[in-house]
This record gives structure tokens, C-alpha cells and sequence, in this order.
């Protein structure tokens, strides 16, 4: 029953982690964040795989899942420290589009309450039809979306981790209780039914 009842909560769990997952996904090729979009994608897949390895008892999947989970926690702690500008990071630079491109966050420009304006300093010809852009009245900056984003990110693999080692500890003894079962029988998969036999041996004497 125990056993059970964690699946099924790392199954509802896998499940939560793939819908947020996507969702971030989406906002990120949005914002053309790169290194969040590669992120992302492997993280997709690593839950996909923690999710059958859970609906199919495959404990090496769920290993692969834990690990990654672990990675992950550490990445969107990156994340936090990236966009609260901890540790030497600032939010301002182009790390997350590996300097490709200086693009930022799509909630920069598009979050709750924002009015986004395109200006043009006066005296200075507009080329190729770029112009400045002016962001006013946004209810939560930016930052703050995306640390919530993170955290939440954070709290979901967390759980995801506790529950999966709890998991394989119970395939893992569960497996080693069916291995023991009939471990000293001999016959442990056929049993024959030997009858006593009631049959006398008589003498047979020929006839000549």
C-alpha cells in the first residue's frame, strides 16, 4: 500500500513538472532565452522517463530522474541568483542567449499591467525601423515572475526527489523479498504431489 500510494504521488508530481515545464518552455522561445530553452528540453525529457520508469517499476529510470532532479534544483537556483543579481550575476547581461542575441526575458516587456511604448529620440533617424522601447506600470517586475517561475520549479523537484528515492527503496525491496520467497526450496516453481502408492508386488508364476 505504501508502496502505492508513493507512485502514484510521483506519478501526480511528474505530471505537475510537465505542465510547468512546457509552460516555461513556451514563455522562454518567446524571450529566445537559449540556454533555458536546452534546459528545459532535456528536463521534458528526464521527466517523461521518470514517469514511465514509475508506471512500469524500472528503478534505473527512476535513478536517472533523481540524479536530474538534482541537477535541476541547482540550475534554477542558478536562476534566482541570475535575475536577483547574486554573486557577481546581473540580469542585464546576454548569458542566457549565450551572447547570441540581446534579447531578455519575454515578461520584461509583457508582464501583468505593463504598457509597452516604442520611442525615438528626437533628431535621431529611425533604421530599419528600430526604436526605444519603454516599459511603464508593470504590477510585478519582471524578475520577480521569474524567480516565482524558478522557486516553483524548485519546490515540485524537491518533492519529485524525496518521493523517488522513497520509490526505489520500495521496488528495490520489494524485489529482494520475491527474490527470497522459496530461496531455500529446492523446487521452488513446481511441486509434485507424490501419492503414496498402495500397490502390492505379488509373486507371478508361469504356467507351464
Amino acid at each position: 500500500m505504501g508502496c502505492c500510494s508513493g507512485r502514484c504521488t510521483l506519478i501526480f508530481l511528474c505530471s505537475i513538472q510537465l505542465m510547468v515545464a512546457l509552460e516555461r518552455q513556451v514563455f522562454d522561445f518567446l524571450g529566445y532565452q537559449w540556454a533555458p530553452i536546452l534546459a528545459n528540453f532535456f528536463h521534458i525529457i528526464i521527466v517523461i522517463l521518470g514517469f514511465f520508469g514509475t508506471i512500469q517499476y524500472r528503478p534505473r529510470y527512476i535513478v536517472v530522474y533523481t540524479v536530474w532532479t538534482a541537477l535541476w534544483v541547482a540550475w534554477n537556483l542558478f536562476i534566482v541568483c541570475f535575475y536577483l543579481d547574486v554573486g557577481g550575476l546581473t540580469k542585464e547581461s546576454d548569458l542566457l542567449t549565450f551572447d547570441i542575441s540581446a534579447h531578455h526575458s519575454w515578461w520584461r516587456e509583457h508582464g501583468p499591467g505593463c504598457v509597452r511604448r516604442e520611442m525615438t529620440q528626437p533628431g535621431v533617424a529611425i533604421v530599419d525601423s528600430q526604436s526605444y522601447i519603454s516599459v511603464m506600470g508593470c504590477l510585478i517586475e519582471y524578475q520577480y515572475i521569474e524567480v516565482l517561475h524558478s522557486a516553483t520549479q524548485i519546490l515540485i523537484a524537491l518533492l519529485g526527489f524525496v518521493y523517488a528515492c522513497y520509490v526505489i527503496s520500495a521496488i528495490t525491496e520489494e524485489e529482494d523479498s520475491f527474490d527470497f520467497v522459496g530461496g531455500f526450496d529446492p523446487f521452488p516453481l513446481y511441486h509434485v504431489n507424490e501419492k503414496p502408492s498402495h500397490l502390492l508386488l505379488k509373486p507371478m508364476y508361469l504356467s507351464t
